[in-house]
């Protein structure tokens, strides 16, 4: 060393050694490390001699061979030596850093001291750069680099447990230190990081993946930091396996719909990051040669179209995409090309409109829409065949028997076959195309539809599609399966040639037996109406006898009466039923079935009942199977919420009539209700009824209205006294109108001024129906007599707008007061009475009568009266027909509208006019029917300038609208909340 140094490096180098610079720090066969310590660096210098090899090292700047620090070092390790020790020990007063390293509560540990060269300790109670600066304890420190990073990285800290990646730090700068111990004993900081071992192993069909930890590991000592035989270890991350080393060993299995994901991103990322050994050869290879395309599965749900866009390897496809993940299918796996991939995905969205990896479904145009899109496409399509998906051959109607039964379908070339009912749903719904029963769509006949829906929508709401046959189709489907062989040229089967004829009109119907016992001759539309009913009845169908009033529907329906049959109406109608039983059918016994101890008697074939009690034993009628069952007046069950509707739904028969001159007063739901009752099913439940024929009909529709004619055309017969009954005498309708006196004009003023100011405002902002309806009634009886306002002459108020026969006025307050309507009326009956004509007198309440009944005493004009009251009906019914009886009969709308014949009067007056038309015509039917020989006269009597004349006008209104459901028949449809304001302004 001397012969290489320089003289002035060898002369700071004697310097050095004279101040004690020099300090040995670790020695061994092939190392000595010493540090030199010079007063321009806080660090000393680090020298390394290598004696066996006669070389050196050092960590300063000096470019020369053999700089001073190397030469202090031989010097004073040659003169420790010559004094008897090993290393030169740097002066009395040098000390060493040492880094104690412990386990506390699973963390690493660290504690730093300072040993003094007599081997004294001092803890280090502060950071190791203040010792420096300050020479702590009186001692001189050295502080390699490694000690100072270490300073830094703990900050403030001077001791205790450190968190996990503190620790993991303090480790790695302290990677290949010589003065570090761990519990006790000096350790060495390994350089090596030690990885967890990765195995791969087939199992049960699958591969299972191990990780566990490298052999050489003793044991974790703290969160990422372990310990071999050579010292402390950092331990390799295992966040990407999702382990951590404490649980190791773990192990996962890949099945074989991951086994993608196993081979192309687990098992390379084990590779990168761990040491990987794979024991199975089972393994799929991996292949760079296939390219992603895109495949589009077509599935069909009837006119639903659906697509799912998929992104594949190979052809055959050996792998898929499924959102982002590799899913293989068979052969080798594939390398992904993601970016091809995306731009295959971005062309079929171009072309397709298809999102990847979503199924898509489509109705309608769209679906035609996408169909065509699919057939111009070039990519592979999936579960239809091309040529078939958009197919424009014209669908035709085809009947046809399969295993003897009558089978609907449409038709195009070849097998091609679809259901009617998608066939009528795309034509509703505008579109051209309808889906096949094979897959794919074919083209509509539009213009056949267009002229015969209506035929169609009855055959398919019968269930009549393509796999339903004749067979399972309800009963009242079999006229409109009848007219359809007719339209298509099929033979019709014989189960269907009766409706044939009936499709032609009643007078085309095959003759009908009458009953043996029969004491009537029939008049020829009252025959046409029996066979038409036999007709039905044979065929296990139920019927609406809808004629006009007088006309004879009871006749006609006691003609059918066969077997144990039950016959319903009201109250007031019983006994007329039993008299013209014992008139026309003197052979049949019956039994009327009501008072306190009423029982039904088998042996009796006539059940004659009330609906009161139909409603209050319902459970004793529905539990016997009738052989038939009339409803007289059957509008009584005209709302379906009733307990009487729904006690008539209750009951069992084979053949169900209803007989209503009115089938419909209100609204069309009154027709489904009796639809409902005597061929359940053919209108649909009520909701459907509403939306598809109530509605529409409300706002207009011809078309709807038509084809519900068509659908109920075959169980209904209406016919009217003009074209049917032409002897009947004609009846004149009269108007007579009155000029309401000064008094009864300020008193109607003040109220509709009322009116005007409370109701009519509430009404404009959507409430108060209520009191609008009570204000109408209000002017309503301001226009008749003064009497019947509240408040005039103490009199009470009428509660609503119906008859109300439990009315009470004070009739000799009210005597005097004075109406100009009454007047009219009275000179009325006093001319026709002298005359030798009887007149019947109508009116919604009974307190009106009561003003009448006193005005007509004074007259000297004898009367009877007829109302709610009233107990025994058809002895006043027989006095009044009688030549001997009084003139004139006072009748309340409630009790005298319906079942009474009153041909004894040829004159009828409605005192008070109301908006419902149909109410109107039944009254003035008590007189003008069948047995009638005079003329009828209709008077109502009119109050001019007020709100009875704009009823007037909204009865000519209602007239207009309601020719829908029933042809000639007057529909009445509810007041409105326009309507109401119309007739209250």
């Amino acid at each position: 060393m001397r012969a290489a140094c320089p003289a002035p490096v060898w002369s700071r180098a004697v310097e050095l050694v004279r101040r004690l610079a020099v300090s040995g720090q670790t020695q061994d066969d092939e190392e000595i490390v010493c540090r030199v310590k010079v007063p321009t660096r806080a660090v000393p210098h680090t020298v390394q001699l290598y004696p066996a090899d006669a070389e050196w090292a050092c960590d300063c700047d000096s470019k020369a061979d053999c700089c001073e620090h190397v030469a202090a070092a031989v010097i004073a390790l040659k003169k420790a030596n010559a004094e008897g020790q090993a290393l030169p020990s740097g002066g009395k007063h040098e000390a060493r850093l040492v880094h104690r390293l412990t386990r506390q509560r699973g963390e690493l540990g660290l504690e730093r001291v300072l040993v003094k060269s007599d081997g004294t300790e001092i803890a280090l109670t502060t950071s190791l750069a203040s010792a420096v600066a300050r020479q702590s304890a009186g001692v001189t420190l050295s502080p390699s680099q490694q000690d100072l990073d270490v300073d830094r990285a703990l900050g403030q800290r001077v001791g205790g447990p450190l968190h996990a990646e503190l620790g993991v730090s303090v480790i790695k700068l302290l990677t290949g230190a010589r003065n570090v111990e761990f519990e006790g004993a000096p350790i060495e900081i390994a350089t090596e990081i030690l990885l967890p071992h990765a195995e791969v192993v087939d199992k049960d069909g699958a591969f299972e993946v191990t990780i566990d930890k490298d052999p050489r590991l003793l044991e974790v000592v703290a969160s990422g930091i372990g310990r071999s035989a050579s010292g402390l270890h950092l331990l390799g991350e295992l966040h990407k396996s999702g382990a951590k080393w404490q649980a190791l060993p773990s192990r996962k299995l890949y099945t074989q719909d991951v086994i993608a994901t196993l081979v192309t991103e687990v098992l390379p990322e084990l590779a990168r990051s761990f040491k990987l050994e794979c024991k199975t050869d089972k393994l799929p290879a991996l292949t760079r040669e296939e390219r992603p395309r895109a495949v589009v599965q077509v599935a069909q749900d009837g006119e639903r179209l659906g697509a799912l866009l998929t992104l594949v390897y190979g052809d055959p496809p050996i792998a898929r995409i499924d959102a982002g993940r590799l899913v293989h299918l068979s052969g080798p796996i594939p390398i992904r090309d993601e970016a091809l991939e995306q731009r295959v995905i971005a062309r079929a969205r171009d072309e397709l409109g298809l999102n990847v990896g979503g199924r898509t479904w489509l109705t309608g145009e769209a679906a035609i829409g996408l169909a065509r899109k699919l057939e111009g496409w070039n990519g592979e399509l999936q579960g239809v065949k091309r040529k078939t998906l958009l197919n424009d051959t014209r669908l035709e109607p085809r009947l046809g028997k399969v295993q003897g039964q009558l089978e609907l379908l449409f038709q195009g070339e070849g097998e091609l076959r679809a259901d009617p009912a998608q066939v009528l749903r795309a034509w509703r719904n505008g579109q051209n195309y309808a889906p096949l029963l094979e897959g794919g769509f074919a083209a509509i006949p539009r213009r056949w539809l267009d002229e015969h829906a209506s035929l169609l929508e009855r055959v398919i709401d019968a269930r009549m599609g393509a796999s339903e046959q004749l067979s399972k189709a309800p009963a009242h489907s079999l006229p409109a399966l009848a007219e359809l062989c007719d339209l298509l040229e099929f033979p019709t089967p014989p189960e269907l040639e009766p409706f044939r004829a009936l499709l032609k009109g009643t007078g085309a119907l095959p003759e009908a037996q009458l009953p043996k016992d029969l004491n009537a001759t029939l008049r020829h539309y009252q025959q046409d109406g029996v066979r038409w009913l036999s007709l039905l009845r044979h065929a296990g169908l139920g019927a609406v006898l809808a004629d006009d009033m007088g006309l004879g529907k009871t006749l006609q329906a006691a003609c059918t009466l066969e077997g144990r049959c039950l016959v319903v109406c009201p109250t007031s109608v019983v006994y007329n039923w039993a008299n013209e039983l014992r008139k026309f059918r003197p052979g049949l016994e019956f039994q009327i079935y009501q008072g306190k101890h009423r029982a039904l008697d088998p042996s009796k074939p006539i059940t004659i009942t009330s609906y009161a009690l139909l409603r209050l034993d319902r459970e004793a009628l529905s539990a016997v199977t009738w052989d038939q069952v009339v409803l007289d007046e059957a509008q009584l069950i005209k709302n379906p919420e009733s307990q009487v509707a729904r006690a008539a739904y209750q009951l069992k028969a084979r053949f169900r009539l209803a007989l209503s001159g009115t089938p419909v007063e209100n609204r069309l739901l009154e027709l489904w209700s009796l639809f409902h009752f005597t061929n359940p099913g053919l209108l649909g439940g009520r909701s459907e009824f509403e939306s598809r024929y109530s509605e529409p009909i409300r706002l207009g529709d011809q078309r709807v209205a038509s084809g519900l004619r068509q659908r109920i055309r075959p169980f209904i017969l209406r016919r009217d006294k003009r074209s049917v009954a032409p002897e009947l005498p004609p009846r004149t309708d009269l108007f007579i109108y009155c000029d309401l006196d000064p008094g009864e004009r300020a008193l109607y003023t003040a109220v509709h001024a009322a009116l005007q100011r409370d109701v009519v405002q509430e009404l404009k902002q959507g409430g108060g129906v209520m009191r609008a309806l009570e204000a109408l009634l209000r002017l309503r009886q301001a226009a008749c007599h003064s009497a019947l306002i509240p408040g005039s002459m103490k009199t009470p108020a009428a509660p609503n707008e119906s008859d109300v026969d439990s009315e009470t006025t004070d009739v000799e307050a009210a005597i005097g007061h004075g109406s100009s309507k009454l007047r009219a009326l009275c000179e009325a009956l006093e001319q026709i009475t002298e005359e030798g004509h009887k007149a019947l007198v109508f009116s919604q309440w009974t307190s009106l009568l009561d003003l009448v009944e006193p005005e007509l005493d004074g007259l000297k004009i004898r009367h009877a009266r007829l109302d709610g009251s009233t107990r025994d009906r058809q002895a006043v019914v027989d006095e009044f027909q009688s030549t001997s009886g009084p003139p004139v009969l006072l009748l309340s709308l409630k009790a005298g509208g319906t079942g009474l014949n009153l041909t004894a009067a040829d004159h009828v007056f409605l005192l008070d006019p109301w908006w419902n038309p149909a109410v109107e015509q039944q009254a003035a039917d008590r007189a003008h029917r069948i047995g009638q020989e005079r003329p009828v006269f209709l008077h109502r009597l009119v109050a001019r300038d007020t709100v009875e004349e704009k009823i007037l006008a909204l009865q000519a209104h209602k007239r207009e609208l309601a020719k829908a459901a029933l042809d000639e028949t007057a529909l009445a449809q509810a007041l409105g909340r326009d309507e109401l304001l119309e007739l209250l302004s």
